[in-house]
Formats: C-alpha cells, sequence, structure tokens
C-alpha cells in the first residue's frame, strides 16, 4: 500500500513521512495529482478566514469532494492547518489528538467577551502594579494538568447549540470545565501590557482559556491579541503551504 503525500510551501514538495516533515530532504512535485491513498496538506491558515473557509477554498482548488481538517483554528488565529484527503480523512482523530505548539501575544488591563478581538472591549483596569517577576512566576503555575472552561465564544455545542451562537445572542452558554494538560508555558519578552508566549499544550486546550485565567489571577484581565499555531505533533508550520501557492500550482488538477 502506497503513503499518502504530504506537500512543502511554495514548491510543494512531496514529503514522505521519515523525510523533509521530519527533517530530512525532499523532492520537487509537479501540480497535485489524484492518489488512491489520499493526501495530507500542511496549510497555513491565513488571519481571519475559519478553518471551513481553507477546506471550502481546498475543496473547489483542488476539484474534490472528501476533505476535512484536523483541528480547528480561530478566525483570528493563524498558523498549521492538517487537512486530509481521501482516504486520509480516516486519520483526522489520530491528528487531532497530538500536541500542538502555539506562539502568541496577550494584553493585560484589558478584556472582551470572546477574549480576543473579535468583540470589543468591555472592562479596562490598571496593571501597572505587575512585575516580570509576577508574570515568569505566575506562568508556572499553570503547567501541567489543570482545568479550564472553554471560551463563552467557541465552538463547543451546548444542548446541540455551538456556544459562540448563544454568546453572540447575548446568552451565557453552560460550559463544563474540562482538564488539560500545558507542557510548557513559557513568557518570551514583555512589554508591559505586552506579553509574548510560547504554549506547548495537549489537544482540546484553548488559549484563550489561558489568556483570560492568566489575566485574572494578576487582577488585570487580559485579552489574546495574536495566535499562530507553529507545531501539530512533529508537523511543522514551516513545511505548510500557503494558500496562494497550491492556487498557482493546482489551477488545473486534483486531489484524493
Amino acid at each position: 500500500m502506497s503513503s499518502p503525500l504530504f506537500y512543502k510551501p511554495t514548491e510543494c514538495q512531496e514529503i514522505i513521512p521519515g523525510t523533509t516533515a521530519h527533517g530530512g530532504g525532499g523532492s520537487f512535485l509537479p501540480p497535485l495529482k489524484n492518489t488512491p491513498e489520499g493526501a495530507i496538506l500542511l496549510v497555513n491558515k491565513p488571519l481571519g478566514w475559519t478553518s471551513f473557509d481553507v477546506v471550502k477554498k481546498l475543496r473547489n482548488i483542488l476539484k474534490i469532494t472528501k476533505i476535512g481538517h484536523a483541528g480547528t483554528l480561530d478566525p483570528l488565529a493563524t498558523g498549521l492547518l492538517i487537512i486530509c484527503t481521501g482516504k486520509q480523512t480516516k486519520a483526522i482523530s489520530q491528528y487531532q489528538d497530538l500536541d500542538k505548539v502555539y506562539t502568541g501575544q496577550l494584553v493585560l488591563g484589558k478584556t472582551t467577551p470572546s477574549i480576543d478581538l473579535e468583540t470589543a472591549f468591555d472592562s479596562d483596569r490598571p496593571y501597572h502594579q505587575v512585575t516580570e517577576i509576577d508574570i515568569i512566576q505566575l506562568a508556572q503555575n499553570f503547567l501541567g494538568v489543570i482545568t479550564q472552561i472553554p471560551p463563552a465564544y467557541s465552538a463547543i455545542k451546548t444542548k446541540g447549540v455551538r456556544a459562540y451562537k448563544q454568546a453572540r445572542k447575548g446568552l451565557q452558554p453552560a460550559l463544563e470545565p474540562r482538564q488539560i494538560l500545558i507542557k510548557d508555558f513559557t513568557i518570551t519578552s514583555i512589554n508591559l501590557p505586552e506579553i509574548n508566549f510560547k504554549i506547548t499544550c495537549s489537544k482540546g486546550t484553548y488559549i484563550r482559556s489561558i489568556v483570560r485565567d492568566f489575566g485574572e489571577s494578576l487582577g488585570t484581565g487580559a485579552y489574546l491579541a495574536q495566535l499562530c499555531r507553529t507545531h501539530i505533533g512533529t508537523y511543522s508550520l514551516e513545511n505548510a503551504c500557503e494558500i496562494e501557492a497550491l492556487m498557482r500550482s493546482n489551477a488545473n488538477s486534483s486531489i484524493g
């Protein structure tokens, strides 16, 4: 049985497991082609797109019907999406289970209902009393197995309805706490009120919930200003295709 195909940016190089995606070489591929086993695309999700927007666009570009993504990114987040086509859609849950790495920026002193910039500010608090030591020490408190409540503005269903649909109507969806694992939470720079960070976490982690809880712990509130997913397991954003590159390379071909 042949292996699924992986693709790399610009040239859309073929990445067979154990080679380019894992540190080796890769060979140039012509425009994407049909393969009985389907394909796995590493895609850089643009800012402002939903994960479904990416799937819909690729469905149109590649002229296929069987396609899906392995892990949602918020519209205001960018970075790595794993897209599976054909028979590889059966493996989506395996990719969803992998650890994720994110880089981002949170801002102290203000909050929004969505915990990011999708919604308007609803509070303004002082933050000048916070020290760098406070910030670095607090990040360590989030390590290990912790409990978090997902954001009200999330795609989780409550009573069959997406939570964000209830939140946008001014309702408060009933969301259950969940256990997640934070393997690393590194503060990479501090320029108050802005704090840059890197987080390695398990499946099901909401970075916006971490930002919300981080701000509440400091007594300042906080919102997420930027977020980028850089890794899913061993798969890296460095090996991700840009949507524009796929459009150029595959205007007259299909896959899966």
